[in-house]
């Protein structure tokens, strides 16, 4: 390319520097401008290490600098929505991480800026883009399980967040198990019409006195009249547990976890193989930069982004119904 596409990111904390240098160090096509982080000065010598020049601790120069064409928002929950907003409004395209807010008005007043700046928009809902999920979601959208009537999701956590995290993080269902409301939508190409949550607080009564749950079993039913399962933990002694599975009537296709190697040790003791790789930062690095190829190549091919404004919404959706049916004990239609 003769222009180099020119992105500020917003927001240097874990993600955000992790977003920042694989696009430094994986698209030559595209020059990070500038960084905003309210500690600015204590990113300054990471900004440096990446031959970022510009470190701001107001984002707003980057929404009003006229050179910068994207914007990648890592900053806190609670400005996701406003700054996308902004950003919308100064004709920037966006990368939000999820989730654009936990406030269905403020979400809904995104998308109605994303639609009348005409501003590509993608959600960052990086496990679509892990090469086992991908390979499933292939597989279904092929035919090759037939009619899905059944798809299940495992995700646990080896650890539970800070309490500090879990007071702020709008619960279980809307910081951790969005990502598997996301993942079985984006698996059965179905929509979800019907949630009901069974929930514990089994690993660290903290999280109970925080308002919060730590255990959940999910049953869900879809448009298409598959049902579905998700089993959420916070804490497994084994490690990171993500594993996703999808019945059909011709067959199923299942993904087990990433491990270090394929190894296994049979001795006369045991038969013994590796752990699972250890938390979200190890097992789904490679997704974060493949989910950032793809907002690249939607910007630069004007085509759309493949987790899309709406995407955003309809995982909170799912979520909020999960809560609703924990404090209330029934099901609870996507619907209400």
């Amino acid at each position: 390319m003769e222009k180099k596409l020119k992105v500020g990111i917003i927001g240097a904390g874990r993600i955000g520097k992790i977003h920042a240098e694989n696009i430094v160090k994986k698209f030559g096509y595209v020059e990070v401008k500038a960084i905003a982080d309210v500690y600015a000065d204590k990113i300054k010598d990471f900004a440096q290490s990446l031959g970022i020049k510009n470190v701001y601790d107001d984002y707003k120069k980057i929404i009003d600098d006229p050179e910068i064409d994207a914007v990648v928002i890592c900053s806190s929950t609670n400005t996701h929505s406003q700054i996308s907003i902004e950003a919308a409004n100064a004709g920037k395209h966006i990368f939000c991480e999820k989730p654009i807010d936990y406030d269905l008005s403020r979400i809904n007043a995104v998308l109605e800026a994303v639609e009348k700046a005409g501003i590509k928009y993608q959600v960052g809902f990086n496990r679509r883009f892990d090469h086992n999920f991908k390979k499933v979601r292939e597989l279904v959208k092929d035919g090759k399980i037939g009619d899905v009537h059944i798809v299940k999701v495992t995700s646990r956590d080896p650890a539970p967040p800070p309490i500090e995290y879990v007071k702020v993080s709008g619960g279980m269902f809307l910081d951790m198990t969005i990502h598997d409301f996301d993942m079985v939508r984006y698996l059965t190409g179905s929509e979800v019409v019907e949630v009901y949550t069974n929930a514990a607080v089994l690993v660290d009564p903290a999280i109970g006195e925080a308002g919060d749950v730590d255990t959940a079993l999910i049953s869900l039913k879809f448009k298409n009249g598959a049902i579905g399962i998700i089993d959420n933990s916070r804490r497994a002694a084994y490690g990171y547990d993500q594993r996703v599975e999808v019945f059909g009537s011709k067959g199923k296709a299942e993904a087990m976890n990433d491990t270090p190697t394929t190894v296994v040790l049979s001795t006369e003791d045991a038969v013994t193989s590796d752990k699972p790789k250890y938390f979200f930062l190890e097992r789904y690095m490679d997704s974060f930069a493949d989910e950032m190829k793809e907002f690249f190549d939607a910007i630069l091919n004007d085509t759309p982004t493949p987790v899309s404004a709406i995407d955003g919404l309809k995982p909170v959706l799912i979520g909020l119904a999960a809560k609703k049916s924990f404090d209330e004990g029934k099901p609870i239609s996507i619907e209400e």
